[in-house]
C-alpha cells in the first residue's frame, strides 16, 4: 500500500488494527503516523491512550502490556513501536512476539510500527501483509514523480498551481521531500490572498538548490572537511537558503549514510552510491544515530527552543557533524 492509499482509506473511515510504516523516507512515515493518530485518538486524551515504544529497549512483555490496556475516555488506544529490529540480541524475541501480536490485537487497539528498513521475508513483516497493512514509505524518484508529489502537496495545502509550476519546483529543489514542501509553502506566501501559485512566485522565492553548493556542503561534512564546510555553509546562507531547508537536506543525507552503513542502499546513480559508501565508513552506526539526534535538536532550536540565531545554530551543527 502506498501512503496515498492509506490516506484514502482513512478518509473513508476504514481503520485497520495494525500498520507497518516502512521505508527510508521519514517525511512519509511521519505524515502517515500523524494521520493515523488523528483518526485513532480523535479528541481522546493522548496521555491515557497513546504509548510510544522504542524497539531498542522494548521487551515483548512491554509490548503485550501496551496493547492489552483498555482506552480511557475514547474508543481506541494507539501503540507506536519504533524500529523493532534495533534491539540487537533482544530483537528476535520482539520480532517473534510482533508476529503473534499483530494477529491477536483487540478491536480497541491500533498498533503502528515504524521502520526505515525491513526484511520482507521476516515472519513479523509478513504478518502485516496478512492481518493488517504495510505502507511503503519510499521517496518518489524521477522528475515526473517529484512533480506529482508537488502537485499532491499543493492540493493538501489548498493551493492551485499554474501550468509548469510543479515541474519547476521539482527541478530547482530535487528529491528532498521536506524541502519541496517547505519551498512550496514559501512560494505560496507571495500568492496571498490568492491561493494560486505561479511561475513568477516560484522564481522569486524558491532557491535553486540543485545549482547551489548544497551537495558540496553535505560532501564536505560527510568527508570530515570542516574547513571547507563552513565557507560553503556561509555561501548558502548568503544566497538566501533558509536554515530549515538546509537542516532538512542534512537530515536526508545522514539518513542515507545510516541506511548504507546498516547494509542497505539508496536510489542514486552509481557514482553517488560509491561516494555515500565512502562517507558512511567514516561513522560508526552509533555516531550516525547521534548525528541525527543532533539534527533533531537543531530543528527544535530553530523552532524557538534555543537561544541562538538560526545561522549560529546551524553553524554549530555543521561543525559537530564534520568533526
Amino acid at each position: 500500500m502506498k501512503p496515498e492509499a492509506l490516506h484514502a482509506e482513512l478518509a473513508k473511515g476504514r481503520l485497520r488494527r495494525a500498520y507497518l510504516l516502512a521505508g527510508p523516507e521519514a517525511l512519509l512515515r511521519d505524515d502517515a503516523l500523524a494521520a493515523l493518530r488523528s483518526v485513532v485518538l480523535g479528541s481522546a486524551p493522548p496521555e491515557f491512550n497513546l504509548d510510544r515504544l522504542d524497539g531498542a529497549s522494548c521487551a515483548p512483555a512491554m509490548l503485550r502490556d501496551a496493547v492489552g490496556m483498555l482506552p480511557v475516555l475514547g474508543t481506541h488506544r494507539l501503540v507506536v513501536l519504533r524500529e523493532p529490529e534495533g534491539g540487537r540480541g533482544a530483537a528476535k524475541a520482539l520480532a517473534d512476539a510482533l508476529a503473534e501480536i499483530v494477529g491477536e490485537l483487540p478491536e480497541s487497539v491500533v498498533l503502528v510500527v515504524t521502520a526505515s528498513k525491513v526484511d520482507r521475508r521476516a515472519r513479523w513483516v509478513k504478518a502485516f501483509s496478512e492481518h493488517a497493512a504495510l505502507v511503503e514509505c519510499e521517496a518518489p524518484s524521477g522528475a515526473a514523480a517529484l512533480a506529482a508529489f508537488v502537485t499532491a502537496e499543493a492540493a493538501r495545502q489548498g493551493l492551485s498551481l499554474e501550468a509548469g509550476v510543479a515541474e519547476l519546483i521539482a527541478e530547482r529543489v530535487g528529491p528532498e521531500l521536506l524541502v519541496l514542501r517547505q519551498e512550496l509553502s514559501k512560494a505560496a506566501l507571495l500568492a496571498v490572498p490568492s491561493t494560486r501559485v505561479t511561475r513568477a512566485h516560484v522564481e522569486a522565492t524558491v532557491i535553486a538548490l540543485a545549482e547551489q553548493p548544497i551537495w558540496d556542503l553535505t560532501d564536505a561534512i560527510g568527508e570530515g572537511r570542516a574547513r571547507d564546510a563552513l565557507p560553503l555553509l556561509g555561501r548558502l546562507l548568503r544566497s538566501g537558503a533558509p536554515a530549515p531547508v538546509l537542516l532538512g537536506t542534512l537530515a536526508s543525507h545522514f539518513r542515507k549514510l545510516l541506511r548504507i552503513r546498516a547494509g542497505g542502499s539508496v536510489a542514486a546513480p552509481p557514482f553517488v552510491q560509491r561516494k555515500l559508501e565512502r562517507q558512511s565508513r567514516r561513522y560508526a552506526p552509533a555516531r550516525l544515530l547521534a548525528a541525527l539526534r543532533a539534527i533533531h535538536d537543531a530543528d527544535l532550536a530553530l523552532k524557538g527552543q534555543g537561544g541562538a540565531s538560526p545561522e549560529i545554530t546551524i553553524e554549530r551543527l555543521v561543525l559537530a557533524l564534520a568533526a
